[in-house]
């Protein structure tokens, strides 16, 4: 009998796939007051269903594919390392809201996830890195942020989640 991740089976993949029993966890909220402003850290936020974080400047509109960004607490070492910068780098440096550890983010795409009790969000792409990422990090920030800029998500069910909140997938 073959392994049971092996085989000619076509599921195989899906099965693979299917197979996520990490948990993460919230390890970094930010929130962007204003355009081109430093994102401020805080304790929580609150998700508006299908809007955006309250109290951040970005305002998609319903249906939208990026309404919170999330990212790889993890990355933030290796970011610093390409750059030879002081580790870790400081989150709100990346502009993205949310930071994860102790979960493969990439592995998520097309999933659901849920933070803390409420919150829940339909994770829809990749955030790629843009120019600002010179300016916020230096020459070759933007370089050093491809393959790392986290996911784009869309919030399926609002609600109130904390630094330390569980993240894990909705299965």
């Amino acid at each position: 009998m073959p392994f049971p991740f092996f085989g000619d089976d076509k599921s195989t993949i899906a099965r693979l796939l299917g197979t996520l029993p990490q948990t993460g966890r919230v390890e970094w909220i930010g929130l962007r007051p204003a355009r081109r402003e430093p994102l401020l850290a805080v304790p929580e936020a609150t998700a508006e269903t299908d809007r955006h974080l309250a109290g951040d400047h970005a305002r998609p509109k319903p249906g939208g594919k990026r309404q919170i960004t999330l990212m790889q607490h993890e990355h933030l070492t290796a970011v610093a390392g390409f750059l030879g910068l002081p580790t870790p780098l400081d989150p709100g440096r990346l502009r993205r809201n949310v930071a994860i550890s102790g979960l493969n983010l990439l592995a998520l795409k097309d999933r659901q996830i849920r933070i803390g009790e409420q919150v829940i969000l339909e994770i829809t792409g990749e955030c790629h890195p843009c120019s600002r990422m010179e300016e916020e990090l230096g020459p070759g920030g933007y370089n050093a942020m491809r393959g790392h800029g986290g996911l784009t998500a869309r919030i399926v069910q609002g609600g109130v989640f904390r630094l330390g909140d569980t993240v894990e997938v909705v299965a």
